[in-house]
């Protein structure tokens, strides 16, 4: 209770502030929450008290803020506050705060005529081939209106330039998400896993995106592309260069890894090797056919 407090001169600063916001007379709550800090540090009071003086002086801020400058004095304030005493509600409060500065900004950032406008400047540069400045005028735009998939669709394309695959990949990926009808996004992130050699995930993004748009032209390239790389290894034509880099790459494969693991398709792995007759009975289950149609792929497994 604050009336519990030793220094009497001390205590008469904090037992109406809660009052005070309830009355929503925020000014005169941080004035009196600067004065019972002042005082606190002056009597060496608890910490602890100090700290909930600047965490109650931090929620009138936010209460008074309207834009998002308006929380940084919060935010500093709860910070303040964490360096006094370490409190759970006075971290909510700071991570809600910093949250809604976040939403502000963008929200007061937001402008989709000027993200048209940087959208533009980057499809001019992308045509000159002057990329990193491409990826800068495509995040410009993405900044001022986050839920353009064209954006992201075209900074995807410039990543896959730079050699950027994983960020490539994943702005495809959002592509997609904004917009799993635009057949760009499968395009982009059907280009990136072919380039990072993962064949049976791009033929299967770009079969995803011909039910969208069965007649596209790229999609169509790129399956034809996937299944010559597929069929390549189901022949054996790879190169003891080319078997050990596909190899390495598919055992960074989660997918791949889960495979590998599985007791039952390590059975069925001894079966295709020492039993003939066990095999055919495999190559029955389109599941098991699917995983090991995978291992092919990746190198793992060589058929004959």
């Amino acid at each position: 209770m604050f009336y519990a407090w030793k220094r009497s001169k001390y205590k008469l600063w904090c037992p109406f502030l809660g009052n005070f916001l309830v009355r929503v007379q925020y000014e005169d709550c941080i004035k009196d929450c600067d004065k019972a800090v002042e005082r606190g540090r002056e009597l060496r009071s608890d910490y602890k008290m100090i700290a909930r003086a600047l965490t109650r002086k931090g929620t009138a801020l936010v209460k008074m803020a309207k834009c998002s400058k308006d929380y940084e004095p919060a935010i500093e304030t709860f910070q303040k506050a964490l360096t006094e005493h370490r409190n759970p509600d006075t971290l909510k409060k700071l991570n809600d705060a910093e949250k809604a500065k976040k939403d502000l900004e963008q929200q007061e950032y937001f402008d989709p005529k000027i993200a048209d406008e940087e959208r533009e400047k980057g499809n001019e540069c992308f045509k000159q081939q002057k990329y990193p400045e491409a990826v800068k005028h495509y995040t410009e735009s993405l900044r001022r209106n986050p839920k353009d998939p064209k954006a992201y669709s075209n900074r995807a394309a410039c990543y896959t330039k730079l050699g950027a695959l994983p960020e490539g990949l994943k702005d495809a990926e959002k592509c997609i998400e904004l917009d799993p009808t635009f057949s760009k996004g499968y395009t982009r992130k059907g280009a990136v896993q072919f380039f990072m050699k993962e064949y049976d995930k791009a033929l299967e993004t770009y079969q995803e995106g011909l039910k969208h748009d069965a007649n596209n032209q790229e999609l169509l390239d790129g399956v034809r592309r996937c299944v010559e790389q597929i069929n390549k290894a189901n022949r054996g034509d790879l190169s003891p260069e080319e078997l050990k880099e596909r190899q390495a790459k598919a055992m960074q494969d989660p997918e791949i890894q889960n495979i590998l693991s599985d007791p039952v398709m390590r059975q069925v792995l001894i079966d295709f090797q020492e039993s003939p007759k066990a095999a055919q009975e495999h190559m029955k289950n389109p599941m098991v056919m699917n995983k090991i149609q995978k291992l092919v792929s990746a190198g793992i497994v060589q058929m004959r």
